[in-house]
């Protein structure tokens, strides 16, 4: 029953990443479908390596060269971000038992947005309404693909530019920080650091050195997030 009450409660909070993941995961599947691949393959690799942007950067190592460390460094630079959400949350996640656990290995961006800002119902356990909203997530996540992966191996469309659908929707959550003035100064930040960084390490290599950037400014300008 408590459980109930714990999905109940994060239903509500989760919306806007249903209807986000919805237009994503179905992107996503109909790409895999593209590359040969069905509605089972597509659901194993949603349901254990949830990490949204890494499978669409993931989609022509499938079907090119076995290169495994190359694709090992790559998944690394592209969820190094992670890294920071985890540190972040130590806190949020303390006395949550194992269910920190669970929280931990179903972390993503926007379950990173609700767990680090949601207010949890006083009546609630912390760890129980955590977990709800991370597996709600995923689990939107995991449908959404394969409703994709069905759709694309029933119709026949036009896919080109469809992998964009992913970097729109970072491009909007940005647009959408920068209109409150306190989070100016974070989104300065981020696009002078990827700039620098990609002018100093180039294209392939800017995502680590960025957030390395990113991490020194946030400390060093730590007493102006906090005015």
């Amino acid at each position: 029953m408590r459980w109930e009450k714990a999905f109940k409660s994060a239903f509500p909070v989760s919306i806007p990443v249903l209807t986000g993941y919805m237009v994503l995961g179905i992107a996503y599947g109909i790409l895999m479908s593209t590359k040969g691949y069905g509605p089972l393959w597509t659901l194993l690799f949603s349901m254990l390596c949830f990490c949204g942007s890494m499978q669409f950067a993931a989609i022509p190592f499938l079907v090119g060269k076995f290169q495994p460390v190359y694709v090992f460094l790559l998944a690394l630079m592209v969820n190094a971000r992670h890294l920071f959400y985890a540190l972040s949350m130590l806190e949020k996640y303390s006395g949550t038992g194992r269910l920190k656990w669970l929280c931990i290995y179903l972390m993503s961006d926007e379950t990173f947005a609700i767990n680090s800002t949601a207010e949890v119902p006083e009546d609630m356990d912390r760890g129980k309404f955590y977990a709800a909203v991370s597996v709600l997530d995923w689990s939107y996540w995991v449908l959404a693909s394969v409703i994709g992966n069905v759709i694309g191996n029933l119709i026949t469309i036009n896919t080109a530019g469809l992998d964009f659908a992913l970097t729109a929707l970072f491009v909007v959550l940005f647009m959408e920080q920068l209109k409150n003035r306190k989070n100016a100064f974070c989104g300065v930040l981020g696009i002078v650091a990827a700039i620098v960084a990609l002018i100093i390490f180039g294209a392939d290599n800017l995502i680590i050195p960025a957030m390395v950037i990113i991490f020194a400014g946030l400390i060093i300008g730590r007493d102006r997030l906090c005015d």
